[in-house]
């Protein structure tokens, strides 16, 4: 079984709501087990131009209700170069950091099991924090509860306006692999059609619906689609709709990054400390190349290559069918 000493943290990828509990969690748990830690500012960019500096308990202090992350993130192309994978490596001897923590999606986990398979001496745990909900091994990821939360509270906003005024709004939320957010999101908001790109809806099934809505004396309608629909974005959607759907005013919200930022929920707090936790201790045990999940209420110790290669994460068929029959 391996030793580690010093650790290393980062975030990165897109930014979710919850990385910084997970960050403090990282933090704290190295140190009670007398570890010492080193923030990576920027992802794998802080670690190729060796932006690291070092934490201690005070340096996740007061952190647990901010969105975004303390370390920063960025998307690092030159990571994926040989050249600039052995940069980073040679920056991790010289702190003599002999384990990294990573916080983000897929591309940040193909990143590090590519980066681990090169150079194995340096010990490597995956947190997956995404809100696209999209990873096997997890039935959650960090930051999906509150980016749904986000955007249903949009949605009933929008929904206020649309019944005042007898409108058809078209909501566009992320998810271009995805349709988790927009799936939750839409049974939550009681919405008429949740377009996925998990499962193809005909526009001539969707115009029917609205149709039949508007004949039971539907005052406003919401759309709901995942920006990874098979027919386009939300624009292009409506403006089919609008040719064939005279009776409805038809408008176009695209949430956008709105759906990223903002306080964690306490579920993404929970989960931001349990899976930082669950980290630090599976890197004490000797694992590398593995992602700590939550399944059933459990933590789940996934490989990387498992969790990036597997398929079969498929949304809940219940919500599927929940989502049609009761939109009537």
């Amino acid at each position: 079984m391996r030793k580690i000493s010093k650790l290393g943290v980062l975030t990165s990828g897109g930014d979710a709501p919850g990385m910084n509990p997970c960050i403090r969690s990282v933090v704290r748990t190295a140190i009670y087990n007398g570890l010492q830690v080193v923030g990576i500012r920027r992802g794998y960019q802080g670690l190729i131009e060796d932006d690291m500096y070092d934490m201690n308990t005070r340096s996740v202090s007061n952190i647990l209700d901010l969105g975004g992350t303390i370390l920063k993130t960025a998307r690092c192309l030159p990571f994926r170069t040989d050249e600039g994978m052995e940069t980073a490596y040679q920056n991790l001897k010289k702190h003599e950091i002999d384990a990294i923590v990573v916080i983000g999606g897929d591309g940040t986990f193909t990143g590090a099991l590519r980066f681990s398979q090169k150079y194995p001496d340096i010990a490597v745990l995956g947190v997956p924090g995404t809100i696209d909900n999209d990873l096997y091994g997890s039935t959650y990821t960090l930051g999906f509860d509150t980016a749904t939360n986000t955007v249903i509270e949009a949605i009933d906003k929008i929904r206020d306006t649309a019944d005042a005024h007898d409108r058809l709004f078209f909501i566009e939320v992320m998810g271009r692999d995805s349709g988790a957010i927009a799936l939750r999101a839409g049974i939550s908001c009681g919405a008429e059609a949740i377009l996925l790109p998990e499962k193809e809806t005909a526009i001539e099934n969707l115009i029917e619906n609205l149709k039949g809505g508007q004949y039971n004396k539907k005052s406003s309608s919401i759309v709901i689609v995942a920006e990874g629909d098979k027919h386009g974005g939300a624009y292009d959607i409506a403006k089919i709709v609008q040719k064939e759907v005279k009776f409805y005013d038809v408008k176009v919200t695209i949430l956008g990054h709105l759906q990223r930022g903002g306080s964690p929920s306490a579920f993404d707090r929970i989960l931001g400390s349990r899976l930082g936790y669950a980290a630090v201790n599976a890197l004490i045990a000797g694992k590398s190349q593995m992602m700590v999940g939550l399944e059933a209420n459990h933590i789940k110790i996934t490989s990387l290559e498992e969790a990036l290669n597997q398929h079969d994460f498929k949304l809940e068929e219940d919500l599927l069918q929940m989502a049609e029959i009761l939109s009537i």
